[in-house]
């Protein structure tokens, strides 16, 4: 029997605000345990939350990107569940009226283009964090860390659109690149600030019910989403064909054993006892604060890719990873506004920029490079000043030296050869040296042209016109 996979994701994602969503605690990531509470965020009686206006408006970005309905009249609710790092017993999140509704995200799939439906965006805050994998917590302890409570977040909860591991992979780049873009998240899933959840099923291909679910948990990377995936399918499937039944629980992810284990039985909403939070009036967002939001929005990642595609005539290959991120699109149209070869831009930023930010583990913000000083790079390579393997060497000269293009030629004594007098001596005596592979050519064998090509090079230090010599060799061989 075949089998149709239905999933949908539940994605957290922090928010880069400098302030908890309902206190003044510092959202900072690694400090020491526990020194960034306070009364509100640890649930001390007597003490009230104040909304941080910056989530709202974070809120808002992220639903426009994603064609959402936004809720001007939006709400807080209490989450109830009990466990040792949540301080108050419950977590103040949305229910009923959340802040985003009915939006979509749409990915590119192997059948094209795909649209997966979001049934809502609401906020809440974060709880604490279990510590008992480090080192240093005994096996028979927990520690608990309560500075992630009170951290502000997003939960996207996506409708059970998604067919395939590689459609939630796709999804989730998708919404990472989408939070980034917007400049409301960092999307780090290592550092735990974008975490997913994943409620699967499976189901006989043709029926229209909804098999039994079951939700995983642990997800910490890309690479554990699609094996943790895989992996539940994969049981779910034989579950199935030898007769069993699935069971509605929530498993935890084991990257370590590539496997997942029970956590405990699958909760409704119903058994979490939601009512609206007593302690917070309702959120409302008036007309001249969301047409503010609204006109603030960047330019998308979908709108940029069309964008670059027909004013810089650069492959769909170049185009897509130029601007998969805001700050890699930027740095490139900055390098455009002084050197308009958009393609040799586009070669250096997937070669040798790329290359750099890999091996020293950098941001393109990063980048020692200003765009100006590698449009001046580009322009000594296009002027014929310098040739394209000297400019790979001054390249990485000017990574570490704060010189102009023009000093670090004249420093490393690259400055190219383009005299055609200078040039036709080196040529001459490279003919007079090789007369066999004169003769050569001239029996047809003209490939050998690439090695006396090499000889004129090797003659000039490599600082002659490639272009030239090759030209004046084959002006001279073919007299």
């Amino acid at each position: 029997m075949e089998y149709e996979v239905v999933i949908g994701l539940e994605v957290h994602t922090q928010l880069l605000t400098e302030s908890k969503i309902f206190c003044g605690c510092s959202t900072k990531f690694g400090s020491e345990p526990n020194t960034q509470t306070c009364p509100v965020c640890l649930g001390m009686p007597g003490v009230l939350p104040v909304l941080n206006r910056k989530v709202v408006e974070f809120a808002v970005r992220l639903g426009l990107a994603t064609h959402c309905q936004i809720r001007r009249n939006n709400r807080f609710a209490r989450k109830n569940y009990f466990y040792p790092d949540l301080p108050k017993g419950y977590q103040i999140s949305q229910f009923e009226e959340p802040i985003c509704e009915n939006g979509y995200v749409e990915i590119e799939t192997e059948n094209g283009k795909k649209r997966v439906g979001l049934i809502r965006i609401h906020m809440e805050e974060d709880a604490g964090k279990s510590v008992h994998d480090e080192a240093y917590v005994g096996s028979e302890e927990t520690l608990i860390d309560l500075n992630r409570c009170g951290v502000p977040l997003l939960e996207i909860v996506s409708a059970p659109d998604i067919r395939s591991p590689h459609e939630a992979h796709a999804y989730l780049t998708k919404l990472r690149q989408l939070v980034r873009y917007l400049e409301i998240s960092d999307g780090n899933m290592e550092e735990g600030s974008f975490r997913c959840d994943a409620n699967i099923s499976v189901r006989p291909v043709g029926q229209t019910t909804l098999g039994t679910r079951t939700e995983l948990k642990n997800m910490n990377s890309f690479a554990h989403v699609q094996k943790a995936l895989d992996y539940e399918i994969n049981r779910q499937i034989n579950l199935l064909k030898n007769g069993q039944q699935v069971e509605q629980n929530t498993l935890l992810w084991d990257p370590q054993k590539n496997e997942a284990r029970p956590m405990r039985g699958k909760e409704e909403s119903h058994d979490y006892r939601y009512f609206p939070e007593p302690d917070l009036v309702p959120v409302f967002l008036d007309a001249p604060w969301f047409d503010s939001i609204k006109s603030a929005l960047p330019e998308l990642p979908d709108k940029k890719f069309e964008r670059f595609l027909s004013q810089y005539n650069l492959p769909a290959y170049d185009t897509a990873i130029l601007t998969e991120s805001r700050d890699l699109a930027d740095y490139f149209e900055q390098t455009a506004k002084h050197f308009t070869d958009y393609k040799m831009i586009s070669n250096w930023m997937l070669g040798e920029v790329a290359r750099t930010l890999n091996e020293q583990k950098i941001t393109i913000n990063e980048f020692p490079l200003t765009p100006q000083r590698l449009a001046s790079l580009l322009k000594a390579i296009d002027t014929n000043v310098i040739s394209t393997s000297a400019a790979k060497k001054v390249f990485e000269y000017l990574l570490s030296n704060e010189v102009s293009v023009d000093e670090a030629i004249e420093k490393l004594g690259l400055k190219q050869i383009s005299d055609e007098s200078r040039i036709e001596a080196y040529v001459d005596q490279v003919l007079s040296e090789f007369t066999n592979e004169v003769e050569a050519y001239k029996n047809g064998k003209t490939k050998v042209i690439g090695f006396l090509v090499g000889q004129v090079m090797r003659l000039s230090k490599g600082k002659a016109n490639p272009q030239m010599v090759s030209s004046l060799l084959r002006k001279k061989l073919e007299a």
